[in-house]
Order: structure tokens, then sequence, then C-alpha cells
């Protein structure tokens, strides 16, 4: 371990003293202020790997894949999950530490191979390598460190997590009827009817008849128009109840309503299930979700297609006379 926390600069310090191939060097550099244990534990790694790596005099036709994620920690402190990256960055330094960006497509096949042999779930081994490919083109594009997307032969695991359970109008209100908390009701009939994620219902703001969030997962804002049926539950939001309490609520509502099955993320489903019944197109749907990209609307397409099929079922039919 080549860190340490400076206490006079409150944060933390990288020092590196090694010899190798009989040269001593050392080194020393006081870390970014406000970087946790595992952002310098990062660091640690992928600087270390490079310096052993120069030292060594391993090629240099390629730049280490350490060096992009260093300039990626380094200049993403704003995303909103960046501690969260950082640490899924840290987790697979193992496979990459040392290695150069034309071994990246190796590299992931590793990585998917040995968590998949240790148990670990399609979705996070997706996630992990996500990130580790945002650095990469993150260097590509922002600072230049490679000629190309260095990504483009990255494999990705296949994961098929997709949710597809859907509660109608009537099964909704009989879960917000059994729901103890006012708040807790006032939330489910928006979620259904507006297709809002739990966490934005906290977050919105009502302008009139509209519910306004500036500040998506997605990054961008979005304003969905109240329906008629959910004009009485806007004096309630923004939501107040503890979420904590709010979401032990739902859980006892769902089960009560023998509904175990649901989560409350289903409730965006159903919304979207509700829309697309009602002859309005996916595109609209996905405005309505604030999906940025068309792949994430495009599990609803199943829904679609059954109303296409009565479309043209209607094709050469006979008309029966008046």
């Amino acid at each position: 371990m080549s860190i340490r926390y400076d206490k006079r600069n409150r944060r933390y310090r990288w020092e590196f003293a090694r010899t190798i191939n009989g040269q001593r060097l050392r080194f020393s550099k006081l870390l970014p202020a406000g970087w946790s244990q595992a952002q310098a534990d990062a660091y640690d790694r992928t600087e270390c790997a490079r310096q052993y790596a120069i030292a060594a005099g391993v090629s240099t036709d390629s730049p280490l894949i350490g060096d992009a994620v260093t300039l990626y920690v380094q200049g993403k402190t704003a995303l909103k999950s960046y501690k969260k990256t950082v640490e899924q960055l840290a987790a697979i330094a193992w496979a990459y530490a040392g290695r150069r960006m034309d071994a990246l497509p190796e590299i992931c096949a590793t990585i998917i191979r040995t968590e998949t042999a240790r148990g670990m779930s399609p979705a996070t081994i997706r996630n992990r390598l996500a990130c580790l490919k945002a650095a990469c083109r993150y260097a590509w594009k922002t600072h230049g460190l490679t000629p190309d997307d260095p990504t483009q032969r990255m494999q990705m695991p296949v994961v098929r997590n997709a949710r597809h359970f859907y509660a109608g109008r009537l099964a909704m209100l009989r879960i917000a009827r059994l729901a103890r908390h006012h708040q807790t009701r006032v939330a489910i009939r928006v979620a259904f009817y507006t297709g809002m994620r739990l966490g934005e219902l906290w977050a919105l703001r009502v302008q009139g008849k509209t519910l306004v969030l500036t500040d998506t997962k997605n990054g961008d804002m979005r304003a969905v128009p109240a329906s008629p049926r959910i004009a009485g539950c806007l004096q309630y939001l923004p939501l107040k109840i503890n979420r904590s309490t709010l979401r032990a609520d739902w859980v006892q509502a769902r089960d009560a309503a023998g509904l175990s099955h649901l989560h409350f993320h289903d409730l965006r489903h159903s919304a979207a299930s509700e829309m697309i019944n009602g002859g309005v197109s996916l595109y609209t749907v996905g405005a309505v979700l604030g999906h940025r990209d068309a792949r994430s609307t495009s599990r609803y397409s199943h829904l679609q297609a059954e109303q296409l099929a009565q479309a043209v079922a209607t094709i050469g039919a006979k008309k029966r006379s008046a």
C-alpha cells in the first residue's frame, strides 16, 4: 500500500518507493481534496502499475488502461454516481492494472469468465465493465489518449433482467386503499398516472397542472402534465414522508392485496403499458418516461405488437353490411 492520510493537508497522499531493475524510484503526490479511501486505493493500483511498466521497459505502443482510469476519476468528480463508479473500477483493477489499452478485449473476457465463476451476477459484471468502458472512451474522446475508440471490441455480458409485471388500474387502487399512510396512497396514484420513479416523487415541483423534474436520472429536465385523475394529489407533492416508511407501507399494502410479486417500480412499467394499450406510440411513451435512448422504451414493444397484429388483421376483412 502506497497511500497514507496526510493530516496536515487533510487529504490522501500517494507515495512510491521501489527498486526496479536496480533503479531506485521515489515519487510522492498529494491527491485531490475530498477523495475517499476507495478512490485513493484505485489511484494507487493504477499508478503503481504504470510506474512498474515504465521502469521495466514495457512497450509504450499502447497507453495503459490505468492512465485512462486515472484521467476519468480525476475528470468526472461531478458524476451523480461518482463514488460508486470509483468503487466499481477499483473492484476490477486486478485485471487491468499494468495492462495496455490494446489488451482491453482480452481483459474484459477474463473479468467475465472469472467473476462468473465466482458467482457474480451478469448485471453486476456488466456495470463494472460499463464503468471501465466509459473511462477508456473518456480518455480517447477528451484527452486523445488513443487515436481510435479502444472499446470497439469490448465484450459485454448479456443481461436478461427486464421485468414484465404490470398492474392494472383496479389492482393499483386496491393496493392504494390498503396503504396506511396518506402519502403512500398519493405516491402510488402519481407513479401509476405519470410513470415517475419513486425517488423522483420527492424531487419534483408542481407548476400549475404540470409536474417538473429539473434533475433526472439521465440529467435532462422533464415535465409531465398531470392527469385529471390525480388533480387532488398535487397539493401533497413533493412527498414529505420518510422513504423507509413509504417502502414498508407499500410492501404491507401490496402483500395484503395479494400482489406480492409487484415492485413499486412496476407502477412505472404499468403507466407505459396503459399508454400503449391506449394507442400511444412508443416514441411518446419514451418522452413521458424520460428515456433518452429508444432502446429503453423498446422493452414495451411486445405490447404494441398486439395492437399492430389487430390492425393487420383488419386488412381485407369483409365489412358487415348495415
